[in-house]
């Protein structure tokens, strides 16, 4: 019997699969410190350095700042994920 929740070729999917497959999709971007920051996913290298557009900072779920471009340096990134709803709906 095999493994539980083996779905076809989804099961082969690599991280590094979905990082590329999200480039240019609204993403939120979980710091170390409890910091998001949402925006869009302009791009990353293989260190987590990450690169977005439109990107706005929240603090403890409050918007705090918006910038146009951010950097955020990889050894700071907790998790990235894809955003549920677009930056216009206050994702």
């Amino acid at each position: 019997m095999s493994g539980g929740g083996e779905k076809g070729s989804a099961a082969t999917k690599t991280p590094g699969d979905f990082l590329k497959s999200i480039r240019g999709r609204p993403v939120v971007v979980k710091l170390n410190s409890g910091v998001d920051y949402r925006g869009i996913l302009a791009c990353l290298d293989g260190y987590m350095n990450i690169a977005m557009e439109q990107t706005e900072e929240y603090v403890n779920g409050q918007l705090k700042n918006k910038y146009g471009d951010a950097f955020i340096r990889g050894n700071n990134v907790l998790y990235i994920s894809t955003s549920k709803r677009t930056l216009a709906d206050g994702a």
